[in-house]
């Protein structure tokens, strides 16, 4: 599956420029994923180095969830006006000083701090990434561009996440957020490069992006992302820990587990934009259930190495629900593309900030390392019943979909 590229709007570049511009939104996903999984796998190594406990760590991949709730809208609605060029650079830039604190932190607390701040722009960056992503293509190629896009993030959890991990192993965990800053520039870099600036688009009134929260197809959409995939996360978060604990790996191994999991990611997500141009809205629903029995295998398979390493990837796999999700907001919220687009890694991130903690509540009560597998299907199974209730109105309210953008 790929995005045909000569088949573009008028008003941006053809051809290679075109996959330039991919490339250049690619590599600050790439930046993003690094810098917003590396904790998951340095989780025993911050956590012995801040003197805490492994869920207080949680609590940080928390605080950077919710750093993106809360930027995402906020900076989508008052970049509304900005030309999408300038608004990623700024976005960038932002990410890379939230990094470089990251890095700097002295203390727990502070580190909880620096991170959610680094969250702030995450959210807005790739919903503006991905209306640009989409503006290159055809309207039936849409998802397959912004699968594209993502690529980065894909690509983050497959090569950027175990090399960070080794990094910090090998170092200081803090070097780790140092080499995300140095990607975010580089970002900086390439969109100055090869993004023209494209005066025709129509740069949004933020009054109207608010309007998108009034449709209730925003908001199973929101809601699908926010809960049915809390359990990757769930599960992913305390990966490293359940492999020390249960598995019985070395450290060394932790890295390998979690380049497995990437791959699962990489291949997940190509798969969730060939799923949508085929079943459009219905591939949700298809991935969900795919996400349900997934989840139920891992408590079983994380107890030899060998199976644990493929329940890693199949988890990996969940991340086909998001280039379906993104591609389902465009066509739901009308004229408020950049709020909607932005409000998806939004949910996202509620996603990122629940599983860890529903994982940590249950881990806390004594239910063992491997509850995350049960935790996790219940939330996928609540993200399906959001689903069939979305399915179930479109076919009473089908006036409700935009054309695509």
């Amino acid at each position: 599956m790929s995005a045909d590229l000569t088949d573009v709007s008028p008003a941006h570049p053809a051809g290679s420029l075109s996959w330039l511009i991919l490339l250049a939104l690619a590599v600050g996903g790439f930046g993003i994923g690094t810098g917003e999984f590396v904790i998951m796998g340095l989780m025993p190594t911050i956590a012995a180095d801040l003197a805490v406990t492994e869920p207080q760590v949680g609590h940080v991949i928390s605080s950077y969830a919710l750093g993106v709730v809360v930027g995402a809208p906020i900076l989508a609605i008052f970049g509304a006006r900005l030309y999408r060029r300038h608004l990623l650079l700024l976005l960038m830039v932002f990410f890379a000083l939230g990094n470089l604190a990251s890095a700097l932190a002295p203390d727990y607390h502070s580190l909880l701090l620096a991170r959610f701040v680094a969250g702030l722009p995450h959210g807005a960056y790739f919903g503006v990434a991905a209306l640009v992503a989409a503006s290159l293509v055809a309207p039936n190629k849409r998802a397959a561009a912004v699968s594209l896009v993502m690529l980065g993030l894909t690509l983050a959890i497959l090569l950027g996440n175990p090399l960070a991990t080794l990094l910090g192993q090998q170092i200081d965990w803090r070097y780790a957020f140092v080499a995300v800053a140095v990607i975010a520039l580089l970002t900086v870099l390439l969109i100055a490069l090869f993004l023209p600036l494209d005066r025709g688009v129509v740069r949004s009134n933020p009054l109207a992006e608010l309007q998108a929260f009034r449709r209730i197809q925003v908001w199973y959409a929101l809601g699908i992302g926010a809960i049915g995939f809390a359990g990757m996360f769930c599960v992913f978060s305390y990966l490293a820990v359940t492999l020390l604990e249960v598995t019985g790996v070395t450290p060394l191994v932790v890295p390998l587990a979690v380049a497995t999991f990437g791959a699962g990611t990489l291949l997940g997500n190509l798969a969730g934009g060939w799923l949508f141009e085929r079943l459009q809205f219905a591939a949700v629903g298809v991935v969900l259930l795919w996400s349900i029995g997934v989840l139920l295998l891992f408590p079983f398979a994380v107890q030899t190495l060998w199976s644990a390493l493929l329940a890693a990837f199949l988890v990996g796999t969940m991340v086909a629900l998001s280039p379906p999700l993104q591609t389902r907001l465009m066509d739901v919220a009308a004229d408020a593309q950049t709020l909607a687009a932005a409000s998806h890694h939004a949910a996202f991130n509620v996603a990122n900030a629940l599983g860890p903690w529903l994982g940590g509540l249950a881990i806390g009560a004594g239910l063992g390392w491997t509850v995350t597998g049960y935790v996790g299907a219940l939330t996928a199974v609540a993200g399906l019943g959001l689903f069939l209730l979305s399915w179930q109105r479109q076919r009473r309210h089908p006036e409700e979909l935009s054309p695509p953008v």
